[in-house]
């Protein structure tokens, strides 16, 4: 047993033997669009239920840390920069309150692909209702919702190769521009594993037009990992998944101009950048 992992384990026995809320570990803060917020919402008494915060209509993570119960907040990439405002409640309903947060301006690179295959750039009509379709799928297992008290935010890297593909950059494709990079991508050769970045729940599985085959995993309370242009799925939705767990093979189905892992973390609806959760990140380059 290393001497960190003691210190954490003796801290948590602690915790309980105390009645204080668990400690979670928190993602990094990055108050700009893509990225995440950290709002202090008040002292984490022992015994206390957390508070309840939604951010706009689309509750919020809200976890102890350092004594303080704080909302995790995902920012989306169109997130306008400037004052923003949680709605909170306490644990046991009542009155609700706001706090306020402000989010700084980030200026992000650009990125520009050439298709050979001009179909994926220039849909036909049946391709645009398959992705249309698609997209209104994706954006309902983006707002999922499933209470969770175990939700676990350092991630571990879903697979081993070069980072290829930074989060955010804006992209065009043979000159034509289309949504932001809302992932990072990972290059490996076709075949390689793909692990679960924590522990969850698979909540979905499909084979997309742009994405491929891809997984999405539920780690709880709004937190949701994608796993895009697989080879290979392993497992189905409702399966239990630990951390490091193999759910399937890399490969460039879908939108993809190589093998590779596009691997996106959603947060409150939001894609947010994977980097803030993992501290194993520089591995991939």
């Amino acid at each position: 047993m290393t001497y960190r992992y003691a210190v954490a384990l003796l801290g948590a026995s602690l915790l309980f033997a105390l009645g204080l809320p668990a400690q979670a570990a928190l993602p990094r803060a990055a108050s700009v669009p893509g990225g995440v917020a950290l709002v202090n919402l008040g002292p984490a008494s022992t015994g206390s239920s957390p508070p309840r915060a939604w951010l706009g209509e689309q509750q919020v993570l809200v976890t102890a840390a350092d004594g303080q119960w704080m909302a995790v907040v995902g920012l989306a990439l169109d997130t306008t920069p400037g004052s923003h405002t949680l709605r909170v409640t306490a644990g046991n309903g009542g009155e609700a309150r706001s706090v306020s947060f402000s989010v700084n301006s980030k200026d992000y690179p650009e990125q520009r692909i050439t298709l050979k295959d001009s179909s994926k750039v220039q849909l036909s009509a049946g391709d645009l209702t398959r992705v249309e379709g698609e997209l209104a799928a994706i954006q309902g297992i983006k707002r999922h919702w499933r209470d969770a008290d175990d939700t676990d935010t350092g991630f571990v890297l879903p697979a081993e190769g070069r980072l290829s593909g930074r989060f955010g950059v804006r992209r065009f494709f043979n000159g034509e521009a289309r949504s932001p990079h809302a992932g990072f991508d990972i290059a490996t050769p076709r075949g390689t594993a793909v692990k679960a970045n924590s522990h969850g729940i698979v909540l979905a599985t499909g084979d997309y037009f742009f994405n491929g085959q891809t997984i999405f995993v539920d780690h709880g309370n709004g937190l949701i990992s994608m796993y895009c242009h697989l080879d290979r799925i392993d497992v189905q939705a409702g399966d239990a998944v630990s951390k490091g767990q193999r759910l399937g093979l890399s490969g460039m189905t879908g939108r993809a101009t190589g093998p590779h892992l596009h691997w996106s973390v959603i947060l409150n609806g939001a894609m947010v950048d994977p980097q803030l959760f993992t501290v194993s990140a520089a591995r991939a380059r």
